[in-house]
């Protein structure tokens, strides 16, 4: 059974929903999200599922149909803030959803084959999509996901700081634990990272999760229960979020899934300032002019 390609696709609302020009970024405006789908069919993925919000689905439709009908299945769910799917019966007021684990919640009945979750503007590379197909087709169970670890190094921005999940890994290759480090910056070629406490150096080839998770369904009913106690313990905090590491770091810490962190030298790259659009073009143009991807994607 071919993987599916789950895409966190609701927070682009923005970008898609009034059809200006979708931020280009390949020499025929191709945007990142057209490079994850096409190293995903390349790596053998049976279906690309796309979670946005359903107000917009006529509209990236229309852009993704077009494209991809032929070549790879295309599913759409919808992230909503209705919870009464989840047993709870009550309005909480939100400005933004729910969140990335409660985005995959989402797709708990359309998909029932192992998938994975990556974000819709992040660059993955070749390599992450290949190693996670050979992951979910020979590897994974319900108590055995994985995540691509990219280094650190290789994920920074030379704009400012950002916020990085930085893994634990035990000696077998095992995440051990996941901390959500907020402020993380290049300073003299080294990187470091901030907090309340104070300022702290990291090896430059540590692990980082960029939101590449291999699962099967079975993490829908392990992370439903984890959702609803979430909620009741967040009804007041609006912009509390439900995140993949804090379910990835319950599942780890009660034994009931391990995770294994799966490698890659690949250079991940996403447009957190606005100073970053014109490095991730550069990067996108010599990965066409090196020959890793058509002049033109889809043609």
């Amino acid at each position: 059974m071919k993987p599916t390609l789950l895409i966190l696709a609701a927070g682009m609302a923005s970008r898609y929903g009034s059809m200006k020009q979708v931020d280009g970024f390949g020499p025929n405006g191709e945007t990142i999200i057209d490079y994850s789908i096409y190293d995903a069919i390349k790596a053998g993925f049976g279906k690309i599922t796309f979670i946005i919000r359903e107000e917009f689905a006529e509209n990236f439709k229309n852009i993704f149909e077009p494209k991809l009908k032929g070549r790879v299945e295309t599913d759409y769910v919808y992230q909503s803030y209705d919870l009464t799917p989840f047993g709870i019966n009550k309005q909480i007021e939100r400005s933004k959803p729910w969140g990335t684990a409660h985005a995959v919640l989402a797709a708990r009945d359309a998909v029932k084959e192992p998938f994975c979750v990556i974000n819709a503007d992040d660059y993955y590379g070749y390599d992450a999509f290949e190693k996670m197909a050979k992951f979910l087709t020979t590897e994974v169970a319900d108590d055995k996901y994985s995540l691509i670890g990219y280094q650190i190094d290789k994920t920074l921005s030379d704009h400012g700081s950002v916020s990085r999940g930085v893994c634990k890994v035990d000696d077998n290759g095992y995440m051990v634990e996941i901390n959500e480090r907020t402020e993380v910056y290049f300073k003299d070629g080294e990187v470091f990272y901030k907090d309340a406490t104070g300022e702290y150096k990291l090896a430059n080839d540590t692990r980082v999760s960029m939101n590449f998770w291999g699962f099967t369904p079975a993490v829908f009913a392990q992370s439903e229960q984890m959702f609803k106690q979430f909620v009741a313990a967040n009804e007041t905090n609006p912009k509390s979020e439900f995140f993949i590491p804090l379910v990835a770091d319950e599942l780890i810490k009660s034994g009931t899934a391990s995770f294994k962190v799966i490698p890659t030298p690949s250079k991940w790259f996403g447009v957190t300032y606005k100073e970053d659009k014109p490095i991730v073009q550069k990067s996108i143009s010599e990965l066409v002019n090196n020959g890793v991807y058509p002049q033109n994607l889809w043609s």
